[in-house]
């Protein structure tokens, strides 16, 4: 088998990496161990950037999410029982996000690339790189009892944070930064309309709270926890108990409940590998890195990393010049540093950490309040969740 692009995950990275270059007349395999119905259901992350959707948009797969997407101009943050909104559109000229949930972007590209005859293969095992640092790479991979061997130009790896491209790597060809947070998140996905029209951050003495939404009818709210807490200690009640003390104010506010779909605890981490290109392996998404939730940064980044990708191999295939291959690497990282230091930051201010003291809460407390009151600082919240327009385009 041959093929021009490799591309070992079939997530909103790979996905739409196979779309952007059948665009260009590239010629694209996606290979994921998961089966097509895995991939459209699984709940993940679920605010698009303003870059985002208009990638998706100059792209045609924007149709379905201007159906039934939900657009925000700005969000909420509340301390102190009260809320205070930062209002995106007046902060930025105009920009806003759109809360569309990533197994609907799922959908819609593998729609899309089977419409137009794209390759893709589910449920395939064993996959195995080699010879990356040559110029003729290969993709060994098991699929239906059988072993194949794909040949390729190069390979993108957009096989998330636990998948086997970023370790075909030599360790000692990459930089590594990381770090745990001492706190999880125990998400929910309740059959309940949305108590709040845009997404509300709360911090308090007892930690934070998440509400957000996937639709008119279904409400996605969080709370922060340890990392080690057993989900069995949280009944629907206990959860729900948690989700109105933190979000209460003194305005008269109330929180819809509704039955309990989904519950989990995820972990909090940030990650980063540089470079994230190695011979003919590029890497996208979680493959090179990892964000904290808390600023809505993880698929808005391994799109932006495949919009990168796809100029950088289009410019490949058309000049047969290699020269913009170091492009990609440092264009990406320029924009995942900037989401790692907001994401920090956001989590940083709105989570109670294990060693607060009264110190530490006034701090918070103090940034809180000049976010909400300075209209510069809101700028910089504002423009940075709707995606800084100097790095849409890389």
């Amino acid at each position: 088998m041959r093929t021009q692009v490799a591309i070992v995950g079939a997530g909103p990275a790979g996905l739409i990496l196979s779309h952007l270059l059948h665009l260009r007349g590239i010629e694209s395999v996606v290979l994921e161990q998961r089966t097509r119905e895995h991939i459209e259901a699984r709940v993940r992350a679920g605010v698009l950037e303003q870059g985002t959707v208009d990638l998706l948009d100059e792209a045609g797969l924007g149709k379905r999410m201007h159906q039934v997407g939900m657009v925000h101009d700005g969000i909420e943050l509340r301390f102190d029982r009260t809320g205070h909104r930062i209002d995106f559109r007046a902060l930025t000229g105009g920009a806003s996000i759109m809360l569309y949930g990533q197994q609907e972007v799922v959908k819609d590209v593998v729609a899309a690339r089977l419409a137009t005859g794209g390759d893709l293969r589910f449920e395939i095992t064993g996959v195995a790189l080699d010879g990356i640092d040559t110029d003729s790479p290969v993709v060994r991979f098991e699929h239906g009892g059988t072993t194949h061997e794909l040949e390729c130009d190069v390979v993108a790896g957009c096989d998330g944070f636990h998948g086997v491209c970023r370790d075909a790597i030599p360790a000692h060809a990459l930089t590594t930064y990381h770090r745990e947070y001492p706190f999880a998140w125990l998400g929910i996905l309740a059959s309940a309309p949305p108590s709040a029209e845009e997404l509300v951050y709360t911090y308090t003495q007892r930690g934070f709270a998440l509400l957000s939404m996937r639709s008119p009818q279904v409400s996605r709210l969080y709370l922060q926890v340890d990392p080690a807490e057993d989900l069995a200690n949280w009944p629907d009640s206990r959860i729900w108990d948690e989700l109105h003390t933190r979000l209460a104010t003194d305005d008269g506010w109330s929180l819809t409940e509704g039955p309990i779909l989904e519950k989990g605890i995820t972990a909090m981490r940030s990650f980063v590998v540089e470079p994230m290109r190695y011979g003919r392996l590029f890497l996208a998404g979680d493959a090179a890195h990892i964000v904290p939730p808390t600023g809505a940064k993880g698929m808005n980044l391994a799109v932006a990393d495949v919009a990168v990708l796809a100029e950088v191999l289009g410019h490949w295939y058309t000049s047969g010049s290699e020269n913009t291959f170091d492009d990609y690497s440092a264009t990406a990282l320029r924009r995942v540093w900037r989401a790692q230091h907001f994401s920090w930051w956001m989590t940083s201010m709105l989570h109670r950490f294990n060693d607060n003291d009264p110190y530490q809460a006034q701090l918070q407390l103090s940034q809180l309040r000049y976010t909400v009151a300075s209209r510069a600082a809101a700028a910089s919240l504002a423009e940075n969740y709707v995606g800084l327009p100097q790095l849409r385009k890389g």
